[in-house]
């Protein structure tokens, strides 16, 4: 079941990071190269934006922007809970590491970039003692 409930969320975030590192690109005319696979994709008005695995962008020679980890919060939030999200970036905010989010259906993820990724992750961890 998800999880609305701020106090809840924030003592049961459980982040988890993966080992890829992840870029940005950006395809104007929408479409990606046939069997590149993304992380996600957004559609903007200037085109496709792409987040991919690196060593995917460097194998098919594709421009990028802001190295990245991926850390999930693995507790199962709501997509109606408020708050959440603003207490995870006002937690990063503080020691200045930048995050960029994603809302999936069962979890909210967030882009770290690579050189703080660890750094971003004892914090994320350090919520669950202090809360909201």
């Amino acid at each position: 079941m998800s999880e609305k409930d701020l106090a809840t969320l924030c003592a049961t975030i459980e982040p988890e990071m993966a080992e890829p590192v992840y870029v940005y690109c950006s395809f104007p005319d929408f479409t990606l190269p046939e069997g590149l696979s993304a992380l996600f994709t957004f559609r903007e008005v200037e085109g496709l934006t792409a987040v991919l695995d690196l060593q995917d962008a460097d194998r098919y020679g594709l421009p990028y922007a802001f190295e990245a980890r991926l850390i999930t919060l693995k507790v199962h939030s709501s997509l109606e809970a408020v708050g959440f999200l603003a207490v995870v970036s006002a937690h990063l905010a503080k020691v200045a590491i930048p995050c960029n989010a994603i809302a999936g259906y069962y979890h909210d993820h967030i882009l770290i970039p690579v050189d703080r990724a660890d750094e971003a992750f004892l914090v994320l961890k350090g919520i669950r003692g202090v809360g909201a």
